[in-house]
């Protein structure tokens, strides 16, 4: 299960719209842990009624930030994550050198 996270929001000072968030989404499979970090931009569109900044809560905002990423961005960032565990499980490449343990 991918667990999303808002680390922060940039917003307008004069009235609060949040234009960028910042977000991380990350999977845990015992030992092993993928994260990955991104944003999404908003613009203002007139007419429209928003939430005010000190009402938000960070799963509004998680929503908002799958609605931007769509049903297909939101499973491509699931996926991209398990993968990343799979390789973490299976690794097929490796560091160091043989004359140390």
């Amino acid at each position: 299960m991918t667990n999303w996270k808002i680390s922060t929001l940039d917003r307008d000072t004069a009235d609060g719209f949040v234009n960028t968030v910042h977000w991380t989404a990350s999977q845990t499979d015992g030992d092993y842990t993928a994260s990955t970090y991104s944003t999404v931009s908003f613009t203002k569109e007139d007419g429209i009624n928003y939430v005010p900044y000190e009402s938000l809560t960070e799963a509004a905002v998680v929503e908002w930030v799958k609605a931007s990423l769509g049903e297909e961005g939101v499973a491509a960032v699931d996926l991209a994550l398990a993968n990343n565990i799979a390789a973490q499980k299976a690794p097929v490449t490796a560091t160091g050198t043989p004359w140390t343990a």
